[in-house]
């Protein structure tokens, strides 16, 4: 396995493909610095095939870009600055909402959790009344 920016690459995939395993490097990026090195490594050679001079080349491309641990730090900061003045944002990402102006009567499911049922309480549960 290739090891780029402290990342793992599978072994089978192209390399085009694998570079987005990296957080912070999407398909736009992964094309761009493909493109900047295109006469050392073709963008359909499979990891497993590159050499530990072209891996370097990689790796010293991608450390041009904010990716891992450094960008994953910056973006919590963001969030976190958010809170901390009490935007609507920030108050969106206290109470775990949607930050982005999405409905919530219905969706939002992945960001509120699992549905929690309000009003039926078990037969068991409730005090039992004169007869």
């Amino acid at each position: 396995m290739a090891r780029i920016a402290g990342v793992d690459l599978p072994r089978n995939k192209r390399i085009d493909v694998a570079l987005t395993y990296i957080y912070g490097v999407g398909n736009g990026t992964a094309k761009e610095i493909l493109e900047k090195m295109k006469d050392s490594v073709p963008p359909s050679t499979r990891v497993k095939d590159l050499s530990e001079e072209q891996i370097g080349l990689i790796n010293s491309l991608i450390s041009k870009y904010k990716v891992e641990g450094e960008l994953k730090r910056e973006v919590f900061q963001n969030i976190r600055r958010y809170i901390e003045i009490k935007s609507y944002r920030g108050l969106r990402h206290r109470r775990n909402l949607p930050a982005r102006g999405q409905r919530t009567r219905t969706n939002a499911r992945t960001r509120r959790g699992k549905r929690r049922t309000v009003g039926s309480a078990s037969k068991s549960a409730m005090p039992q009344g004169n007869k």
